[in-house]
């Protein structure tokens, strides 16, 4: 069955930082502030002719980051299950509205009791959780791919980059900076997926903003990408803005967008999926997909192994320090590859110039 151009919003909002809390009551008032501010919003959105079938809150909306907390404080203070206190609440409302709802918070995982993750999540308007993805490419908090065999072993491969088949198309989620990751984006669309949508709390940078039109362009997705109001997450200062939430087409084009940091619902746009797989089933050349020879840099990837898998599986992250170590056995392995020319090499011409 042919599906119907169904219309996405994104709920551009602020958030209080839980990470000011001093205790597991104080953090849960900001939090459940903030998921009340979410609520207002979104029934907002909804409330208008144009009612969306989706909205996109931004990552970190009801937390915070957690900025210099350690872990063991932040997962008793502040950190929930998918699905648990968090998104129950969105669940109710997805369920009223009849609506599909995507967010993302810090989540904590029985098998793992000791680690938190960044999470994202897409409700159903049966309010079932249907999508729930681990933010893989971090070094502030754990990752999967840091104890990717126990990972692996518990949730499979579709538990490391999940894609879902839903009345509005196959979709997928990804916070963040991982937007910059051009590799994630294309396993997502290489198993499926016609929809990014994209959670974040970052500034406006223009790495950031080339990454958005790219990866809708280069993997003929949709890319609905919701960013916070107001300041972000790691500003302590609250200098650093956010803003500038967007949603792009499967051919780069931005078709709504919000320039200032200001709470919004106002970028809203129709995603048309049969256009879309109709132009992945063009032979023409403007069909990206088709023409792109990915078995030409197979044996590049598979040789690349820099940041290493496993890194923290005996220690898991709790301020920050355990992770030097890995990160210094992947600088390592870039310079063994050739990728990065070490400081002695750059000073050698100069030596010998002189």
């Amino acid at each position: 069955m042919a599906i119907k151009p169904w219309r996405a919003t994104c709920i551009q909002m602020s958030s209080n930082a839980a990470s000011n809390a001093t205790s597991h009551a104080e953090a849960w008032d900001i939090i459940n502030g903030n998921i009340d501010r979410a609520i207002a919003a979104i029934e907002s959105a909804c409330s208008g002719p144009d009612k969306p079938a989706m909205v996109v809150l931004p990552e970190f909306a009801f937390q915070g980051p957690p900025r210099a907390t350690p872990a063991s404080a932040w997962i008793e203070r502040a950190c929930a299950t998918i699905p648990g206190a968090i998104t129950d609440r969105f669940a109710a409302l997805a369920k009223t509205l009849g609506i599909y709802i995507a967010g993302n918070h810090f989540e904590v995982d029985p098998r793992w009791p000791d680690r938190f993750f960044n999470s994202c999540f897409l409700l159903d308007p049966k309010g079932e959780i249907i999508l729930r993805y681990r933010r893989i490419n971090t070094a502030a908090w754990t990752s999967p791919h840091d104890i990717l065999d126990d990972y692996r072993e518990a949730y499979g491969e579709e538990g490391l980059f999940p894609v879902v088949d839903t009345e509005l198309g196959r979709l997928a989620i990804l916070p963040c900076g991982e937007i910059t990751v051009p590799e994630l984006s294309r396993v997502f669309m290489m198993r499926g997926a016609e929809v990014l949508i994209h959670p974040s709390n970052e500034p406006i940078s223009a790495r950031s903003e080339a990454a958005k039109i790219s990866r809708a362009a280069e993997n003929m997705v949709y890319v609905i990408s919701t960013n916070v109001a107001g300041s972000i997450g790691f500003s302590a200062s609250g200098e650093e803005m956010g803003g500038q939430s967007q949603i792009v087409d499967f051919t780069g084009n931005i078709i709504a967008f919000e320039r200032e940091p200001i709470e919004s619902v106002a970028v809203t746009a129709e995603i048309d999926i049969e256009a879309l797989r109709a132009a992945r089933r063009d032979k023409g050349m403007s069909n990206v997909l088709l023409r792109s020879r990915w078995h030409m840099y197979k044996s590049y990837f598979e040789t690349a192994e820099f940041y290493p898998a496993n890194g923290l599986v005996d220690q898991p992250l709790e301020t920050g320090v355990e992770v030097a170590p890995v990160v210094a056995r992947a600088l390592d392995n870039l310079l063994a590859a050739g990728v990065i020319v070490p400081e002695e090499a750059l000073a050698e011409p100069q030596r010998a110039a002189g």
